[in-house]
């Protein structure tokens, strides 16, 4: 009986169930790759074409977020074992970050294709692993923002560029970049993002549509740094106007709203300008969006 036993043990197929951090990788790279794939995006890589960049499909970037999942693991895993926001857990992130850009770019060759994302979602993931109490937005972006705070001592020294176009721009126009934005807690995903996501769908606009309106709501005010670094002022004015004009067109699920997409997409490509920062916010406000449901009371069991 004892040897029958041994035998029915060796072929329990029942897997494992995944740890608090794996989740937390899935849902991140399950966030970057929703972004991808929503369609119609005006100027981003989407379904349909790879907008105003020449270097990027949707299959590179799919490849591109599945390659991050080790490194939002560690940066969770790194929480977990921490359990408190100090400069310790800082520059462990930054360097599983920086680390997780240079598996992005080997993934790549090379295209820079979310290293914006890097930091959102991994301040978020590191954000939630701290404290699976509370999944709330208001929580997670303080946490956040509270570790995005802290000077990474480390950062210059690994850098292989001495500056982002983000970090350029930013200084140039004395816009928001991408670093402020979660030094800040995230407003344009809190305050911005997620309750368009929350009106569309009560209005019934469906998913697809709700992630679309909210996308355009984070580009109403977002001063985008992909966009300035592309196309200047007149591109960040462009994609505001033109992004408030479907929204007060009825949002993308109305035919004059689809219009108003149309127009705002033709005018975007005509000037080179990619809305990357919005998209990195929406993958962002996706990311937190599904956090409760998805982990809910079982976090706190682990």
């Amino acid at each position: 009986m004892r040897a029958f036993n041994v035998a029915f043990d060796a072929f329990d197929a029942t897997p494992n169930p995944a740890s608090l951090a794996e989740r937390l990788a899935d849902l991140a790279v399950d966030a970057l790759i929703d972004e991808a794939d929503l369609s119609p995006k005006p100027a981003l890589v989407d379904r349909r074409s790879s907008g105003a960049h020449t270097d990027l499909h949707l299959g590179l970037m799919h490849a591109s977020a599945l390659s991050l999942w080790p490194a939002f693991k560690q940066m969770a895993d790194a929480a977990i074992a921490t359990s408190d926001i100090n400069p310790a857990l800082r520059e462990t992130i930054g360097r599983l970050g920086r680390e997780g850009e240079a598996a992005m770019m080997r993934t790549t060759n090379g295209v820079n294709t979310h290293r914006g994302a890097i930091w959102a979602l991994g301040l978020l993931v590191t954000a939630a692993a701290l404290n699976p109490d509370d999944l709330s937005p208001e929580g997670l972006s303080r946490r956040a923002g509270q570790l995005a705070l802290i000077e990474d001592r480390h950062q210059a020294a690994d850098q292989s560029h001495s500056q982002s176009h983000g970090q350029t721009v930013a200084q140039k126009y004395g816009a928001m970049g991408a670093r402020e934005q979660a030094q800040a807690g995230f407003p344009a995903v809190t305050q911005t993002g997620l309750p368009q996501l929350v009106r569309s769908r009560a209005a019934g606009h469906g998913e697809q549509n709700a992630r679309l309106d909210a996308l355009l709501a984070i580009m109403t005010t977002l001063s985008d740094t992909c966009v300035l670094y592309r196309a200047g002022e007149e591109g960040l004015h462009a994609m505001q106007h033109g992004a408030q004009r479907v929204l007060d067109a009825g949002g993308s699920a109305t035919l004059s709203g689809r219009r108003a997409l149309n127009q705002l997409d033709q005018q975007l490509l005509s000037l080179n300008a990619s809305p990357g920062g919005a998209a990195d916010l929406l993958a962002a406000c996706l990311f937190i969006d599904r956090l409760e449901p998805a982990l809910g009371d079982a976090t706190r069991n682990v």
